[in-house]
């Protein structure tokens, strides 16, 4: 159920007024209650204690009439940053989990993102994968597309007509992929440089082109080597996988074995920099982490899709610790649910097993999910680059944000009220247990996307979409 929306008078401004939730790097998950965030041209103004409203009002020249009043129920939290989706593959989410990577690459994937060479196919299917994705409340998201530079930029082109924030990636494979599914180098090349210039033609600051290897077998060394004087020569993202199953590391050393480890054919490759995101990184030895943080590159973790390939279970708190910068990736359609929050629940499932794993003499300190919470919204910031644009509510960053109903009538999981167990925002002490963030981890535990109301994008609402309201207020 809603709260006590009055209409918003000032047309790029506006406040929310009650409980926000967000990370800072101090703290994984912080609950601030009583507050007041603002808004204009799509940048935080403030964020302040709801007694200050008035004032606030007054002194930024804003009016009653663009405030939202939150109820007790209701709160607002950093949109979701999704650091590795298959755009493509969301065609065959929910299925084909059981086979192992390499063999679910040849039978079902490789096929399918052929398919994806008939633009007027590609529109159909990337309109529903971005507003699927925008509709789980993922505010970002870093997509590979296909080889095809055509259907590529259409992804591009469909996120940013959406309002998402969106990575685009048009993916690399001149080796060891399908006759009517591989590239030529020349080719993979040219159309990559092709696919650049027409992402800056877009000249939208939400939407960015990121050089796409698909992975060290699919990849050439040349190849490799020319994409990562792409990214040098352009200032752009790489994006690829790595250590996700152990036959496919198998593969790659007996493919490069002048290499001392798989990290190290991207490496030599120049496509380990500060610009470099990861996907995966389940059997990286401490050789292969340092490597990662001397270069500043990144990593994504993707637990669902290492649970459904039976790939692994990727040691999160060693990562995290280790300093190297870290976020949460759904990985469609080997990760079979497109909700970031689907993540966050893998991710500490993922956390819990390596606890189980380890001896007693050897106590392992798992992560909670208000840790993963941090990796999904600052932490994916950090991941791709934009920690100072978004990721949290710090004053000048852009509002990319969801309010967040727990209470919808239609909400999958059940709030308690006057009763000897009541949920509760607050900090109470009705018996030995300490209720506070109790309906919040409800929420990120039960919820899903009929508990998200509202999706912004630097200011912008993006959820509920254009042809939904007009459809509401029809039936109004």
């Amino acid at each position: 159920m809603a709260g006590n929306i009055i209409s918003n008078d000032n047309g790029d401004a506006m406040v929310f007024c009650g409980t926000l939730i967000h990370a800072t790097k101090a703290s994984p998950m912080v609950i601030l209650q009583d507050q007041v965030i603002g808004v204009r041209k799509g940048k935080i103004l403030f964020v302040q204690p709801k007694e200050d409203l008035d004032k606030l009002l007054d002194q930024h020249n804003l009016s009653k009439g663009c405030v939202k009043y939150l109820t007790k129920y209701q709160f607002v939290m950093p949109g979701l940053i999704d650091t590795h989706i298959h755009a493509p593959q969301s065609v065959y989410a929910g299925t084909a989990l059981d086979l192992t990577l390499l063999d679910w690459l040849s039978r079902y994937t490789y096929p399918t993102e052929a398919k994806f060479s008939d633009l007027d196919f590609a529109t159909h299917a990337y309109k529903k994968v971005v507003r699927r994705t925008l509709t789980c409340g993922t505010t970002t998201a870093t997509y590979f597309a296909t080889i095809h530079k055509e259907s590529s930029l259409k992804l591009a082109e469909i996120a940013a007509d959406l309002g998402q924030r969106a990575f685009v990636g048009k993916v690399n494979a001149d080796k060891n992929s399908p006759s009517n599914y591989i590239e030529t180098l020349g080719q993979s090349l040219a159309d990559t440089e092709w696919f650049i210039e027409k992402m800056k033609d877009l000249d939208n600051p939400l939407i960015a082109p990121v050089i796409t290897p698909r992975f060290a077998i699919t990849c050439s060394w040349e190849l490799m080597t020319g994409l990562g004087e792409l990214a040098k020569k352009h200032n752009i993202r790489v994006q690829s996988h790595i250590s996700e199953n152990r036959d496919e590391i198998k593969s790659v050393l007996e493919a490069y074995p002048d290499c001392k480890n798989y990290t190290d054919v991207y490496d030599k490759c120049g496509l380990m920099t500060d610009k470099t995101l990861m996907a995966h990184c389940v059997y990286l030895d401490d050789d292969e982490i340092q490597t990662f943080k001397d270069r500043g590159s990144a990593m994504s973790h993707c637990p669902c899709s290492n649970f459904s390939l039976r790939s692994g279970v990727m040691d999160c708190r060693k990562m995290k610790d280790s300093g190297v910068k870290l976020g949460l990736g759904t990985d469609v359609s080997g990760g079979y649910n497109p909700s970031m929050f689907g993540a966050i629940r893998d991710a500490v499932t993922a956390t819990n097993v390596q606890s189980i794993q380890h001896l007693p003499e050897h106590p392992y300190r798992h992560l909670d999910f208000k840790e993963i919470f941090q990796l999904a919204t600052l932490g994916g910031s950090e991941v791709l680059g934009i920690e100072d644009t978004v990721g949290n509510f710090e004053v000048g960053k852009e509002f990319d944000a969801l309010l967040v109903t727990m209470d919808t009538e239609d909400s999958p999981f059940e709030i308690f009220e006057n009763a000897a167990y009541e949920d509760s925002l607050e900090v109470s002490l009705k018996s030995v247990v300490n209720f506070q963030d109790d309906v919040v981890q409800k929420f990120f535990f039960r919820g899903d996307d009929r508990n998200i109301e509202e999706v912004y994008v630097c200011g912008r609402k993006v959820k509920p979409f254009k042809d939904e309201e007009t459809k509401q207020q029809q039936q109004q």
